[in-house]
């Protein structure tokens, strides 16, 4: 699908860099609070720093995802996706 993201690099602190695959580009950035329950690994800079893409989606090791069709809306409209 267009939405698919097809490059992710970490950006300091806690954000993230993501291009889709139609060529749209952007940024997600977390806010600390958003850190609680499944994505409470990602408080610590070396684990949120493996990020990759997973069929399309950005991943963490030990099955963490966004979902990718939601962040493309975000950035599409905003060039950013805040989860707060």
């Amino acid at each position: 699908m267009y939405w698919d993201v097809v490059e992710v690099k970490p950006l300091e602190p806690l954000g993230l860099f993501v291009r889709f695959m139609d060529g749209l580009a952007g940024e997600v950035r977390f806010k600390p609070e958003h850190l609680s329950g499944v994505f409470e690994p990602l408080k610590d800079p070396a684990y949120f720093k493996q990020v990759f893409v997973d069929h399309g989606a950005v991943a963490w090791p030990g099955q963490i995802d966004l979902a990718p069709d939601a962040m493309y809306r975000e950035i599409k409209a905003n060039g950013v996706w805040v989860l707060a």
